[in-house]
């Protein structure tokens, strides 16, 4: 019994040891990996930058009314399309109390002047005429009277445009007109609202703003980095949130001469004359990148920079490069324009090199019976 109880127990043994090695051997095995290469090409490389921003009309103004009072009517709407000239609102008056009443009391006080006056002036024309006082006492007479008339005229004037906002002579201020031709972009005011006058001590309430769609720029910020590469005149790609699969050329007309800072980075304002296409209407307002093209390098022999590596110590460029089967070797190389995809090889590699494309997630493997 214990003899038999050996022989099992040794041959379960020597089974073990086998299947072991067998593990450790199927385990180990590694195929020969190969890598797929590919060649230098020919191609455009362009260096671009990308600026934020919108597309607004180059001329945009706000009328605002030159007599304090409440809108009492609205001509137009939003998005109406006016002439220099055309009616905006009309103003309803409310007089100051105490500049009414003072308004008042001047055509009063001018009435009694007048009155006056003119019974100088009757006696004295009298007296001319019959020759006992001299032209010059009556000339002096007549001047006083002529005065006086205008001061009255003067002061009923003034006490109409207190009531009613003119006096009557010329275009009435309370009729608010267009001073530009455009479109109207907003109209911040109802019908009702009380509305302030512009002078030097205040700029006013806004009736209308008022903008030439036809004429529009771009408008946006690039970093601190990208000014010195610049230049006015330079042209520009602009693409419209709002508008898709087009794109609009644009020439930059203004870079601004000092910048602001802007989460930690300097930023610097731009503008640019966009070419607007009668196809499409671009609104106010619209969001807006501007491409600029910063270099550009023609026809030049280039690589994918997903291929290149880098020496961890120099952290200098270098490709591998294929020279027998499965065969390669390190080859310096010096680089020229990058557009973030592809890059322009200034040396160390010709059109018939094979690189070794050595970054691919799952190399193939050759077959261990071949």
């Amino acid at each position: 019994m214990k003899l038999a109880l050996k022989i099992i127990l040794g041959i379960v043994a020597v089974a073990g040891i086998g299947y072991a090695g067998y593990f450790f051997i199927t385990t180990n095995q590694k195929g020969i990996e190969t890598f797929e290469t590919e060649k230098p090409f020919t191609t455009t490389i362009e260096k671009k930058t990308v600026a934020t921003g919108t597309v607004i009309p180059e001329i945009e103004i706000e009328i605002k009314p030159q007599i304090s009072g409440i809108v009492d009517k609205l001509y137009v709407e939003e998005g109406d399309v006016i002439k220099t000239g055309d009616k905006i609102a009309k103003i309803k008056v409310v007089p100051n109390e105490s500049a009414l009443n003072n308004a008042r009391g001047q055509v009063k006080n001018a009435q009694i002047v007048l009155n006056n006056a003119k019974i100088e002036y009757d006696r004295n024309k009298a007296l001319f005429d019959k020759g006992i006082i001299s032209s010059q006492v009556f000339n002096n007479t007549e001047l006083s009277y002529n005065q006086s008339k205008q001061s009255l005229e003067n002061a009923i004037s003034n006490l109409k445009i207190i009531k009613e906002g003119t006096a009557g002579g010329g275009a009435a201020n309370t009729l608010i007109r267009a001073t530009v031709s455009g479109t109207i972009l907003e109209i911040p005011i109802e019908a009702g609202d009380q509305v302030i006058e512009s002078n030097n001590f205040n700029p006013g309430t806004t009736i209308a703003t008022i903008a030439d769609l036809s004429r529009m720029i771009f408008e946006g910020k690039v970093d601190e980095s990208e000014v010195p590469k610049l230049e006015i005149g330079m042209p520009l790609t602009i693409n419209l949130a709002a508008i898709e699969n087009k794109n609009f050329n644009a020439k930059l007309r203004f870079i601004a001469p000092k910048g602001t800072e802007e989460n930690g980075a300097v930023q610097f304002k731009i503008k640019g004359d966009v070419v607007l296409d009668g196809d499409f209407y671009v609104r106010a307002g619209y969001s807006a990148n501007a491409t600029m093209v910063l270099d550009k390098s023609i026809d030049v022999l280039a690589i994918r920079e997903a291929i290149l590596q880098f020496d961890n110590k120099t952290d200098k460029p270098y490709v591998e490069i294929e020279t027998a089967p499965e065969t390669f070797e390190r080859r310096n190389i010096k680089l020229g324009l990058s557009d973030g995809i592809n890059v322009e090889i200034d040396s160390g590699l010709t059109e018939n090199d094979k690189i070794k494309i050595w970054n691919k997630t799952e190399p193939k493997k050759r077959d261990s019976k071949s």
